[in-house]
């Protein structure tokens, strides 16, 4: 009897003001890998309006998800998306949690500032990029310029331009390259 594996699954948390695109991208990557995605919202409701207008309706409220254990949380970025994001408590509890246990964390744009540096789960020490409107203010400066960084369980990008990367980035680091290639070659993002 042949037993399948688990699937992977990732946190995908949203809230006003998050950048669409960076949510979006990353949700359908990560679902076109078989990757069970959970979007949650942080704000009252699951209905949650974008940076630039577009509306998304969350699985759940992120407190349903208090109790789960992801294998990574990927956060979009956008402002003041970002900014609200960091100041969830049930989110940035789960982030420390998920840092410390050395599952994947990982956040596109203004998020790996604004709510990984500031949480202290991006150390000084620590590769990473941004968007160019906050990489000046990363601690570690040496990987600003590249598209993607993973720095042991940490995965960081840029901005809209590059969250189809950052998702197949995080593919890659849940279900191997061999499967990031898989569902980066009917996107045209692969040769």
């Amino acid at each position: 009897m042949t037993t399948t594996p688990p699937k992977k699954t990732v946190l995908v948390p949203v809230a006003s003001g998050t950048e669409e695109m960076e949510a979006v991208c990353v949700i359908d990557v990560l679902r076109r890998a078989g990757v069970e995605v959970t979007v949650a919202s942080v704000e009252a409701e699951v209905l949650v309006e974008m940076s630039r207008g577009v509306r998304v309706t969350a699985d759940v409220a992120i407190d349903d998800c208090r109790n789960r254990i992801f294998d990574a949380i990927a956060l979009p970025g956008g402002m003041p998306g970002a900014q609200r994001l960091h100041d969830n408590a049930a989110l940035t509890e789960m982030l420390k949690t998920q840092a410390a246990s050395g599952r994947i964390v990982a956040a596109i744009c203004a998020s790996p500032v604004v709510v990984l540096q500031a949480l202290g789960i991006l150390g000084s020490g620590q590769r990473a990029t941004a968007h160019p409107a906050f990489s000046d203010k990363l601690m570690c400066r040496e990987a600003v310029e590249e598209r993607v960084v993973m720095d042991g369980n940490v995965i960081t990008s840029r901005g809209p331009g590059t969250a189809i990367e950052f998702a197949l980035a995080i593919v890659e680091a849940l279900l191997g390259q061999a499967k990031a290639e898989q569902v980066g070659k009917p996107l045209v993002m692969m040769s």
